[in-house]
């Protein structure tokens, strides 16, 4: 998977997805920014909600059991100190409709436990490679 960015100049980023969706990222005054778009933590947050929200879905419906209403919340907390990393995370899901609670509950285990490609980057050990200006010499880091 590729995503490729543009800077847009004071601390804004004009992303393009593999898929073919824009997004803009940026940072608030407070930080140079000028509030175009969403910061990165947030879209952190998000990914990994929607990622554990489309699992639940997929796994009702195989289920054959019907949705509702659902909505998600979901709150972090960062340590104080850079790199101010996620320490806490809670995702707190509002489903309704005719579903038995052993079968949700066994949905959102199979996401936190199997599928969530995004909550299981944020616990996983990745190796990371810095290149500068595509050049295998230029490994940073």
């Amino acid at each position: 998977m590729k995503a490729v960015l543009n800077w847009q100049g004071g601390m804004a980023f004009n992303g393009m997805t593999e898929s073919g969706h824009m997004v803009l990222l940026d940072a608030g005054s407070e930080s140079g920014g000028s509030n175009q778009g969403p910061r990165p933590p947030e879209v952190l947050l998000h990914a990994a909600a929607v990622c554990t929200g489309m699992d639940i879905v997929y796994v009702l419906n195989k289920m054959r059991l019907a949705i509702d209403e659902f909505h998600i919340e979901i709150e972090g907390t960062r340590a104080t100190e850079h790199p101010k990393r996620f320490t806490d995370i809670t995702i707190t899901y509002h489903i309704k409709g005719s579903l038995p609670e052993d079968k949700v509950e066994r949905a959102i285990k199979l996401s936190s436990d199997t599928y969530c490609t995004v909550v299981h980057s944020l616990n996983a050990s990745i190796e990371y490679k810095y290149v500068l200006n595509e050049a295998p010499s230029k490994v940073v880091g």
